[in-house]
């Protein structure tokens, strides 16, 4: 499941009004690197369209995501404010939506509806994200829980209830403000 949908159902109209006006579009050439390991990021990013391959130097340089449109970017480092642990690069040309992180740090400060909201989601999806990992290397006690976790047969019931909002949502942003 893209991961913006696990914003995008938690976020009030309100929200998502905010979300949409403080935002600006940003185009991404092929090549380019978005986000470099190990330097401070200045942004949240969603994937509006195109691919983005995730690196990660530890690895050697080997790619171990790619990610396109409704995907979100720089989660983590906006969650624990470390460098990020892993390179982004726009695999083609590509057009992001980016919230800048002072905004968005504001905004969670004076907001805690919104803040409740955008922690509750990106707590879900980073835990997607870990149990479709351990799955992924083999780790799993219990394989069959963890198969097709990004399906919405295995979301959270409190996420699914809202998820045709969401994917509304997304659809309008990726259609709207890619190419604005």
């Amino acid at each position: 499941m893209k991961r913006a949908l696990y914003l995008l159902a938690e976020l009030s109209d309100r929200d998502f009004n905010w979300w949409v006006t403080v935002g600006k579009r940003k185009q991404i050439p092929a090549g380019t690197v978005l986000i470099q390991e190990g330097q401070p990021i200045d942004a949240l990013y969603l994937v509006l369209d195109g691919t983005l391959s995730v690196t990660a130097e530890v690895l050697e340089g080997k790619e171990i995501a790619t990610l396109s449109g409704g995907e979100i970017v720089g989660e983590m480092s906006f969650v624990d404010a470390r460098p990020p642990s892993a390179t982004v690069t726009a695999l083609e040309d590509t057009v992001v939506w980016v919230i800048p992180r002072p905004q968005l740090a504001a905004k969670l400060l004076q907001d805690t509806a919104f803040a409740a909201h955008f922690y509750h989601a990106i707590a879900a999806f980073l835990s997607d994200r870990v149990r479709g990992t351990v799955s992924r290397l083999g780790y799993s006690r219990y394989p069959q829980l963890n198969q097709g976790t990004e399906s919405a047969n295995n979301l959270n019931p409190e996420i699914s209830a809202t998820l045709e909002l969401a994917k509304v949502r997304l659809d309008w942003l990726l259609n709207r403000l890619k190419d604005t």
